[in-house]
């Protein structure tokens, strides 16, 4: 949460200080080396987008392993049928982990020595296909995983009752229903972010009638990309809770997960080629070099919202296989959310998210605030010198810039 945190009011604030100085003040274009902003804009991109992402998602990573392992220490009971410590307990989780890396490596092959991509409507493409394509191979790994780790069956113990004669492939269903899940949450978060859809390009119509307009289309079109998202979340969790209880819950964040390589991958396209038009500009190429880079920099923040998608849908599946967890190893059979005291911390709970938000906003501000100070400072201190010393590109020069 740090690396998220951090990283992204330090990007937000030089991004925010960026504009308003350099494009909103002195007129620059966007990525202008007179701009001191610029640098630090392009370096937040890799500490909010980048490492932020990779933060966030491994941490849901990690977290769906702990549970579910948790889960498994307890509630399994494996080949022996006692209630004996066995290793084949916790092999399912750690093979889903093991098994995603493996696969989501050699998926990739797809894009970077089989398929071509030599016009820029190819991008998305390719990048879609090695999700596609990731999720159709795991399907198939996944159960040869099942049924080598449960190969005559398994019984889920729990406080109050015990599920007997479960297959390999109950398992493989939970599994598979979380990567199903986050494929569907992929698919629309590309549809509800990329210019290629209808959503996207009502809401740049709408700019033409101004910002107030753009303002509130926008707002309508966030508000309305949360309703597959969570459907399909509920769904997830209500048959693999059916299934296999919070095992199954735990199982299913893992599936959903499983082509994380990928995922975080082509959630750092983005910002990858957002630095590429940043430094093509700084360098003073042809035109047609930024309107490349532009062009993938648009496919990239599609990409970047996949990402995002997969990062928030498996939060929300990790939270309650960690409850499940909890419940598991305290022995608890029932949870009474009408009790006074549980009731009262739910709506304190709900309201955190909230002051938290405005915490990280108001810090942004204060950020973008201080920015903008130090980058008007250096503006000013170099304000007399001629244009002409910024262009040459001899060691004398690059010096005096550097000081």
């Amino acid at each position: 949460i740090f690396a998220r945190l951090g990283g992204g009011i330090f990007t937000k604030g030089a991004d925010v200080g960026a504009d308003l100085v350099g494009k909103v003040e002195s007129g620059l274009p966007e990525d202008s080396p007179k701009n001191p902003a610029t640098i630090a804009d392009n370096v937040g991109d890799n500490v909010g987008d980048v490492a932020g992402m990779s933060a966030d998602l491994f941490g849901s990573f990690a977290e769906s392993t702990c549970a579910a392992l948790v889960i498994s220490s307890t509630s399994l009971i494996g080949n022996a049928g006692n209630c004996a410590f066995e290793i084949s307990n916790f092999m399912y989780p750690l093979m889903i982990i093991a098994l995603g890396i493996f696969f989501c490596i050699f998926v990739s092959i797809l894009a970077t020595h089989i398929m071509k991509v030599d016009t820029l409507d190819k991008v998305e493409n390719t990048l879609k296909v090695q999700l596609i394509a990731s999720t159709i191979v795991l399907v198939g790994v996944l159960l040869v995983a099942s049924l080598i780790t449960y190969p005559t069956g398994f019984e889920l113990r729990l406080t109050g009752y015990t599920i007997k004669n479960l297959t390999p492939y109950t398992p493989w269903i939970c599994a598979i229903i979380g990567l199903v899940s986050g494929m569907i949450i992929a698919a629309f978060t590309e549809y509800v972010t990329s210019h290629s859809y209808c959503p996207v390009r009502e809401l740049a119509d709408s700019c033409k009638a101004g910002a107030a307009s753009n303002v509130t289309i926008g707002l309508a079109l966030g508000y309305m990309s949360t309703l597959v998202p969570v459907i399909c979340i509920a769904l997830t969790a209500y048959f693999a809770n059916t299934l296999l209880a919070f095992y199954g819950v735990a199982i299913a964040a893992l599936g959903m997960l499983a082509n994380l390589p990928l995922s975080l991958a082509i959630d750092g396209y983005g910002p990858i080629s957002d630095n590429a038009g940043g430094l093509a500009e700084m360098s003073e190429f042809h035109e047609d070099v930024r309107t490349t880079t532009d062009a993938l920099d648009a496919a990239g923040n599609t990409t970047a919202a996949v990402g995002k998608g997969f990062a928030i849908g498996s939060a929300c599946l990790v939270s309650l296989a960690l409850f499940g967890a909890f419940v598991t190893r305290t022995g608890l059979t029932v949870v009474n959310i009408l009790e006074p005291i549980q009731f009262s911390c739910l709506i304190v709970g709900a309201m955190i998210p909230y002051a938290f938000s405005a915490l990280t906003i108001k810090s942004v501000g204060l950020a973008a605030n201080q920015m903008i100070e130090e980058i008007k400072s250096q503006m000013k201190r170099g304000e007399n010198k001629p244009e002409e010393c910024i262009r040459i590109s001899t060691e004398a020069s690059l010096q005096e810039m550097i000081l």
